[in-house]
């Protein structure tokens, strides 16, 4: 279904997405980076040194749009019922708990701040969720645009990489027990792959109650989605109700106006990405291959997103988005250090 939708003009694009897709999975094989803020990092420089021009425009954007997507499905196949019912009730609200706090305190310091509602909605979704991974799949359904994306994905890159090396001298400062720093990186830290770093450089045993919580956490973006969703659409019927009254005069309002949609279809692919894993129809070696693709695909989708990136143009955003960011970083990690304590106590 994606091969048919590819268009002859976005062919040289597409190719300069593989060959970066490439690069991004070899790079993380030498420096400590995952492939996808490897990839962001390459779609930024690319677009900044003019690589991406006309020619690969659309096969760039393409990538950005419907291979991210697909990427974000695959996402769902890494969820486990039996690992997130592991974590038991009081793990599972903790968890609520900070996300929700996270979610909507990010968003509240954007505003005070003076920034865009996108911009703070990306950035409290992936510090919130998952990083790079749910930014990406926010987007869509937030008011920013392709600078402010990226702009999101380059905090939470940044903080959560900062994690890695942070959070184990603190933890080591407080005594915390392994199951206790566990738990805190993988509610506290954003994206996958670094929640594995923090985790593992803390110790082994930390690593098991890490990825339960954070893929719990990963849980939750269909919801949030969802949420938003509904938010969108709500806001939509009221807007096309006020250009209704006053422009029905002239004539000019169409019937059956659209508004947003409630859910996206790469949504419902993840929800049933999550629900196909359930099944345990599939086997170990096929949940492995399916996460290499997903790794494949949103890298790809990273690049594409990273090619928005003019630098000359992030500057007119200023330090505000860094003031963002910091406190962004510090309420997640504060927040999930205490329901740590809390549950594991």
């Amino acid at each position: 279904m994606l091969v048919q939708t590819i268009r002859r003009e976005e062919l040289p694009g597409l190719a300069l997405v593989a060959v970066a897709v490439i690069g991004a999975l070899k790079l993380s094989t030498v420096v400590d980076v995952s492939p996808l803020v490897a990839g962001v990092l390459l779609g930024v420089v690319a677009s900044n040194i003019g690589i991406v021009n006309e020619t690969y425009r659309a096969g760039v954007e393409f990538a950005a749009r419907r291979i991210l997507r697909v990427g974000i499905v695959f996402l769902g196949l890494r969820l486990s019922v039996d690992e997130v019912r592991a974590l038991g009730a009081a793990g599972l609200v903790g968890v609520l708990v900070v996300l929700l706090m996270t979610f909507f305190g990010v968003q509240i310091l954007a505003h005070a701040l003076g920034l865009t509602r996108g911009l703070g909605l990306l950035l409290a979704t992936g510090s919130a969720i998952c990083g790079a991974s749910a930014i990406a799949a926010m987007a869509p359904l937030a008011e920013a645009d392709e600078e402010e994306t990226a702009y999101a994905i380059g905090l939470v890159t940044l903080f959560g990489t900062m994690s890695i090396f942070v959070l184990p001298l603190v933890g080591r400062s407080l005594g915390l027990a392994d199951r206790t720093f566990g738990t805190w990186a993988g509610a506290g830290v954003h994206d996958v792959g670094q929640v594995t770093a923090t985790a593992s450089s803390y110790a082994a045993a930390a690593l098991a109650p890490a990825m339960l919580v954070k893929l719990t956490r990963v849980a939750f973006l269909a919801p949030l989605l969802f949420g938003v969703g509904i938010v969108r659409r709500r806001r939509g019927a009221v807007a096309t109700a006020a250009v209704a009254d006053a422009t029905v005069e002239h004539g000019h309002l169409r019937a059956g106006q659209s508004t947003a949609p409630l859910l996206p279809l790469f949504v419902v692919g993840f929800l049933a990405a999550i629900a196909l894993r359930a099944t345990s129809w599939l086997s170990t070696d096929t949940l492995s291959v399916a996460q290499e693709f997903e790794e494949v695909f949103l890298t790809a989708g990273m690049f594409g997103l990273g090619t928005g990136v003019q630098i000359a143009r992030l500057r007119r955003l200023g330090g505000r988005p860094l003031i963002l960011g910091v406190a962004s970083w510090a309420l997640v990690a504060s927040g999930a250090l205490i329901m740590a304590v809390v549950v594991q106590r």
